[in-house]
């Protein structure tokens, strides 16, 4: 199978197809087994821009190519202790885009660029994005790229690891936040390959 060809395959994938990508809470690895579901379903433009950056805006992400998405997010559950180095949450996103170019272009041209253009910022409720290291996932059918997002606030420090990578026309996403200054790019991989492989069966219809 080809980059190209699962490229064509993916023209064929509906919307609601999608929902049949994200992983189920039992697809997450085994350490995510005791959270919760916080967040899930479909992720159209305007409650992506929403939830994005300030200035954000559902007008700019169509004009980007973005069609929709879909997302399952685990949480930590009420008795679970928030200490150091705990991977307190671990999401999966898949988006659907109008070309593999325009994916392409959205993973560096939004995807990294805001975060590293609003590094020293104030994001979300009294938190400040400290810092936006890129990393070099490996490993994936096609391109990936990934961030080692840092972010300060009254309960300290939280970082997020972030992988975007892209299967045609779409556009997967994996994440793993952790209470602490901590990388988590091995685990983010194979998150991340996980879900590969679910896209990839859909799209190719051995779901």
């Amino acid at each position: 199978m080809t980059s190209s060809s699962i490229d064509r395959a993916t023209y064929s994938i509906g919307e609601n197809a999608l929902e049949l990508m994200v992983l189920e809470k039992t697809g997450f690895p085994e350490l995510f087994q005791g959270h919760q579901v916080v967040r899930e379903g479909s992720l159209d433009n305007e409650t992506l821009a929403q939830n994005g950056f300030e200035g954000s805006s559902a007008e700019r992400f169509s004009q980007a190519g973005r069609v929709t998405g879909v997302m399952r997010e685990l949480g930590p559950t009420s008795n679970m202790g928030m200490s150091d180095g705990f991977d307190f949450m671990a999401a999966t996103v898949v988006h659907l885009f109008d070309s593999p170019d325009s994916v392409h272009s959205w993973m560096y041209d939004i995807f990294l660029k805001d975060f590293e253009d609003r590094v020293g910022e104030s994001v979300g409720q009294g938190h400040q994005l400290v810092s936006a290291t890129r990393l070099e996932p490996a490993g994936f059918f096609d391109e990936a790229v990934g961030l080692k997002v840092l972010q300060g606030g009254v309960d300290g420090l939280i970082s997020s690891t972030v992988i975007d990578f892209r299967v045609g026309r779409l556009l997967g996403v994996v994440f793993i936040g952790a209470v602490g200054d901590h990388d988590r790019l091995d685990q983010v991989v194979q998150l991340g390959q996980i879900l590969e492989k679910r896209i990839v069966s859909v799209v190719l219809g051995s779901n």
